[in-house]
């Protein structure tokens, strides 16, 4: 299975060549433009890696490398514009893994990427992806993409599995739209909501008892959805 490999940069031309480049040498891809998506995103399904732009909006690059490292062991890679001496020491000093200023040659980042790739497999732990996430009578088993309601077995497709697991990761929390589609299919998707509603019609169709009136994923009009816990 190829090393996946977490792109976080609000420059949307910079995500998507980063991203063709990255499958090109052989790796898998993800994107996001912000940090809070970028930890939604590994949360869901941990990258092997993150390519972490330092100037990112809201949270940036510094505080999201605490998340990465600490929160979720994974090895991170600085990417950035700066050129002070400062961001270096203390983007390595928090415990970025390496540090590449921008403009950099792709081969040059390549060799970067392979060699902290090679350190993390003899000193990172894994996320443990084969227990489940249990929430009342659900359990999530994010792995095997698997789903079961009542230890019945629920059939879903990869992007509902993918919605359903997102909004599983905060039981009880308002996920917003855009979360979800940054989340799910990308940030190339924010600002295109009916995607997002079909895919919660056909996911509430599988886990709802009625999906006309469903008690697990909760609509927050002008906010987004909850996935609220049920036979507890």
């Amino acid at each position: 299975m190829p090393k996946h490999i977490l792109i976080v940069d609000d420059d949307v031309m910079m995500r998507r060549s980063l991203a063709l480049s990255m499958e090109q040498a052989g790796y898998k891809a993800s994107n996001a433009a912000n940090a809070e998506d970028a930890l939604m995103l590994a949360s869901r399904e941990p990258p092997d890696l993150v390519l972490l732009d330092i100037g990112l909006p809201e949270m940036d690059g510094l505080d999201a490398l605490h998340h990465f490292k600490e929160r979720l062991g994974i090895p991170v890679i600085f990417l950035t514009a700066r050129r002070r001496n400062l961001d270096e020491i203390l983007g390595l000093e928090l415990g970025a893994d390496d540090y590449i200023t921008k403009p950099f040659d792709l081969d040059v980042l390549l060799a970067h990427v392979k060699a902290v790739l090679r350190r993390s497999e003899l000193s990172q732990p894994k996320i443990d992806l084969e227990s489940p996430l249990t929430l009342g009578d659900l359990s999530i088993f994010p792995g095997a993409h698997v789903v079961e309601i009542g230890g019945e077995s629920v059939d879903l497709r990869p992007r509902e599995f993918a919605l359903l697991h997102t909004l599983a990761l905060q039981p009880g929390m308002v996920v917003s739209a855009d979360d979800l589609l940054a989340s799910v299919w990308g940030a190339e998707y924010i600002g295109e909501p009916q995607v997002l509603y079909v895919h919660i019609r056909w996911l509430r169709k599988k886990i709802e008892d009625d999906p006309d009136n469903p008690k697990r994923i909760i609509t927050v009009h002008g906010v987004g959805y909850k996935l609220e816990v049920q036979g507890e």
